[in-house]
């Protein structure tokens, strides 16, 4: 079953246990995919497509 519940920033840097500044510096560089649907110039990505990227993404040293 694919979950289309769109993600925020904040949700994204709950998942990643990390803070939200961080998850919009990822973006800024691009490092994360760009965003499944944005509304009111606000960005959001499927919780599918953050947890793919997640789990393919490397881990830090640490």
């Amino acid at each position: 079953m694919i979950d289309r519940t769109l993600w925020s920033y904040q949700n994204i840097a709950a998942h990643l246990r990390v803070q939200r500044d961080t998850v919009r510096s990822y973006r800024k560089h691009g490092l994360m995919p760009p965003p499944d649907v944005v509304e009111d110039g606000r960005s959001y990505w499927y919780a599918d497509t953050v947890r793919s990227w997640a789990a393919a993404r490397p881990r830090s040293r640490g």
